[in-house]
């Protein structure tokens, strides 16, 4: 095994680059951090996510503390804002879209359990207080990342990378 220069690895991602987005898209409602939407955007880049919806008090584009941490992500994933997450939502089921929370909830199934649809659209709530309960109502499913520690949760940014990822997987296997 040998590691990949710098130069394989853009010439790799520039093929990987012409492969099409995935039927799924993020909304972030009242995600406070433009760090972490920042992150979120890079993440979904790679994990070839079609639209960020950005609602509520969420940041976006052009911020210098999320394009420090997107690093040119913001660029080229697609993104909107819109105030309301519900209306969102509500026109994402209209086409279709199976709308899942990202949240402890008392139906919240283990992420790694979770078999998505053809169309998904993953939602995540602010960083302490989660997916608001209207929000929650409108859901299909809700899925959660099973913690072992004293801690409940982990962060927002990190949590998303890790059911995007596990969504992204299943898509591909459709």
């Amino acid at each position: 095994m040998k590691k990949l220069s710098h130069s394989q690895i853009v010439t790799r991602q520039k093929a990987n680059m012409k492969e099409p987005r995935l039927s799924f898209c993020v909304v972030l409602n009242n995600i406070r951090s433009l760090f972490n939407v920042g992150s979120i955007f890079r993440t979904a880049d790679g994990a070839g996510i079609e639209k960020i919806w950005l609602c509520g008090i969420t940041g976006y584009p052009p911020a210098a503390d999320i394009a420090k941490t997107a690093l040119g992500a913001q660029e080229r994933v697609p993104w909107e804002y819109t105030a309301s997450a519900l209306d969102v939502i509500r026109k994402l089921k209209k086409k279709g879209y199976q709308i899942v929370a990202l949240e402890q909830t008392t139906k919240s199934i283990p992420h790694h359990e979770f078999r998505p649809r053809n169309k998904v659209c993953l939602v995540i709530g602010h960083e302490i207080t989660g997916v608001h309960d209207d929000v929650v109502d409108l859901c299909d499913a809700a899925i959660e990342i099973e913690m072992m520690g004293v801690k409940n949760s982990l962060n927002v940014a990190v949590a998303f990378g890790i059911a995007a990822y596990h969504i992204r997987h299943c898509l591909l296997k459709i």
